[in-house]
């Protein structure tokens, strides 16, 4: 038996003046996931979280949470805490009061106060702070403060507004490990919002991926990566390489596809039939570069050169010229054995890939 949503959007819509920043958006949010709204800007996806939160008002749908209908309902009454990318401290305020003040709006003794701010400082590994004011705090303490003062109230759902975006690489990197942490000890569900696709991809149980208002696709990271089902999601999440070509054969689940006169057997999900124009979709990781110098290559192969060649430590980037005058990204990676890098710009390769590696559209 499925288990129930603990939020439902359906049919919702947001307009601001002549744009329509929500369009009949629909979404289950369950108990316990880490969900992530991941889009350009000015996709919606914030909205979608202020819509949630109560701080932005629907113009057409519904939003219901335990089974409760939210349409009206204040901020204030609703059992969501939100985190700020600005995270919007009480400067004046110490850690501690910062943390407190929701409980302290709710009126609850100094005793069950000073446990539960105790509680919430530990999980975010900030014991021994609470008497410094926000200021004297790193970024990333400061964001731990937000995460602190949020969850000390116990929301079921917590919705975390591009909260790392501040951050440099190496502390993004850090809070990252520290959130999926913190969800877990919680359990309770996260609802984040983000531009950047490895944050998404690190974290997520689940990815949302929306434009102009929609959710284009949603799914596991894994799916979102390697089974994109359209050009959008194939585009904005990842590199990803595009060989235009036109189906010459069709069997059992499996077709013929040209390309630039190679003729490449690839899955056929979609049911192309014959004579259909496709793209081909392969990350760089998935693609095969065989040197001219080590071997014959075996058809069917993409003939090119090297233009460039990117070191990475554990693996080589390489920018490809093809024959037939496309540019190709493609990552390989270091056998354990290997010493030094044997590619080098101007060597000539060919491409291909493993049967099933692609996805075509």
């Amino acid at each position: 038996m499925e288990k129930a949503p603990i939020v439902c959007l359906r049919e919702v819509t947001k307009r601001f003046d002549d744009v329509v920043a929500v369009d009949a958006l629909s979404l289950d949010i369950f108990q316990g996931e880490f969900l992530t709204l991941l889009g350009p800007s000015g996709c919606g996806k914030t909205t979608v979280l202020r819509l949630i939160a109560g701080f932005e008002s629907l113009d057409e749908g519904e939003i219901v949470m335990n089974g409760a209908p939210l349409n009206g309902t204040p901020p204030n009454r609703r059992n969501v805490n939100t985190v700020f990318q600005s995270y919007a401290l009480f400067p004046h305020m110490t850690i501690y009061d910062n943390i407190a003040f929701g409980l302290k709006m709710k009126q609850l003794g100094k005793s069950l106060i000073r446990q539960q701010v105790d509680e919430a400082l530990s999980i975010v590994k900030l014991q021994g702070l609470e008497n410094r004011k926000p200021h004297q705090l790193s970024g990333g303490q400061q964001q731990r403060v937000a995460m602190a003062r949020a969850i000390v109230n116990k929301p079921q759902v917590l919705l975390l507004d591009e909260p790392l975006s501040a951050l440099d690489y190496r502390l993004r990197q850090e809070m990252e490990i520290e959130l999926k942490r913190i969800h877990r000890k919680l359990g309770i569900t996260f609802v984040f919002v983000t531009h950047d696709q490895e944050e998404a991809i690190s974290m997520s149980d689940r990815i949302a991926v929306m434009n102009q208002g929609r959710i284009e696709q949603i799914g596991t990271p894994t799916r979102i990566y390697e089974e994109p089902e359209n050009m959008f999601v194939a585009k904005f999440v990842g590199e990803i390489n595009i060989f235009e070509g036109r189906i010459t054969e069709v069997y059992n689940g499996s077709a013929t596809v040209d390309i630039h006169g190679q003729s490449f057997k690839v899955l056929n999900r979609k049911n192309f039939t014959t004579g259909e124009y496709v793209k081909v979709l392969l990350r760089p990781e998935d693609l095969a570069v065989t040197r001219d110098e080590d071997s014959r290559p075996v058809p069917p192969s993409l003939g090119g050169v090297i233009d460039e060649v990117i070191y990475k430590g554990k693996t080589v980037d390489l920018i490809v010229s093809l024959d037939a005058g496309e540019i190709i990204f493609v990552t390989q990676f270091f056998n354990e054995d290997q010493e030094d890098v044997v590619f080098r710009q101007g060597q000539r390769v060919h491409v291909d890939w493993p049967y099933g590696w692609e996805v075509v559209l």
